[in-house]
């Protein structure tokens, strides 16, 4: 491949992700025009469009998006290869990009790099907290963090907490007026604290388990939050019963000011795991975070 055509697949991705000649353009320390006559030269060499412009949207054509699925991976890793030089440095460096939910960030990761970074000053990090399930490839970051209960096949991931639990906790003020539910079919009597999923948009069911036996129920009641930290708090306050992972609310439960409920059909599950595309060559830096956040149990050194 020439020079020239590295450069107009490049200018391409970036048109494509920006959605926009200006943004592109000044990304790429070009002018509009330079790049327009850059995508043109480059779809006249391949004898298809491959963006759809008109004077208020830009968007690939399906043409656009097939080279666009393997365009993205193959510029990863160059990027990939030219990282991994930094191992010929004397110290790692290198920036790595995680997605993450705030649970994750504030339990598992944020007391890993407390203790990494101060010894890596040339390595940084950004944290994008989302709750939802983020493309890293096509989001271009290097890995993200999930429960290990669902994570696609073409990933490497590698255990970095253990085992978690999630627990349904009402407040005693809650409980003077109504009784404990004893199996999940007694949650349709009481009202109940509900989490909005960011990535699909729906409402949570309440995942629950007991002798292999799992069962899924939707609850009903005032409030409903995307966020776990309005949830133990409404709870607290005696709005409804909450499902919640069981170390948000530790505190809570240890000073009575929740109670836990139905502890019998709250199972452990798989716990947090980083993952990243099997196809990626990590730096010397990125290796370096990835032992880091390992996950060792006591049996371990």
């Amino acid at each position: 491949m020439r020079r020239e055509e590295l450069v107009d697949l490049n200018a391409f991705l970036i048109v494509a992700e920006e959605r926009s000649f200006t943004r592109a353009a000044a990304k790429l320390g070009t002018s509009q025009s330079a790049l327009s006559h850059t995508i043109r030269r480059l779809e006249t060499r391949v004898g298809v469009r491959l963006l759809t412009r008109t004077t208020r949207s830009l968007a690939p054509t399906e043409a656009g998006e097939r080279l666009l699925a393997t365009l993205r991976p193959a510029l990863d890793s160059i990027g990939a290869e030219l990282s991994s030089l930094g191992e010929l440095r004397e110290k790692p460096a290198g920036t790595i990009r995680i997605t993450t939910s705030e649970h994750a960030a504030n339990t598992v990761l944020w007391p890993a790099l407390e203790k990494f970074l101060p010894d890596y000053p040339d390595i940084h990090v950004e944290l994008s907290i989302d709750s939802g399930l983020t493309d890293i490839v096509t989001e271009r970051f290097d890995a993200g963090v999930r429960l290990g209960e669902a994570l696609a096949k073409d990933m490497i991931a590698t255990r970095i907490s253990p085992d978690v639990r999630m627990i349904v906790v009402g407040s005693p003020a809650y409980f003077e007026q109504r009784k404990i539910p004893l199996v999940p079919q007694d949650l349709a009597e009481h009202r109940c604290i509900n989490l909005r999923l960011r990535s699909a948009g729906g409402l949570y069911a309440w995942e629950l388990e007991k002798d292999g036996r799992e069962v899924r129920v939707r609850v009903d009641g005032q409030l409903v939050f995307n966020n776990s930290n309005m949830i133990a708090r409404a709870a607290v306050a005696g709005f409804g019963l909450a499902f919640v992972m069981e170390d948000h609310v530790r505190e809570h439960v240890a000073d009575g000011s929740l109670v836990c409920v139905l502890e019998d059909w709250c199972s452990s599950f798989p716990g947090y795991h980083l993952y990243y595309p099997s196809r990626r060559q990590p730096s010397a830096a990125f290796a370096l975070l990835v032992d880091a956040l390992r996950y060792r149990d006591r049996g371990q050194a």
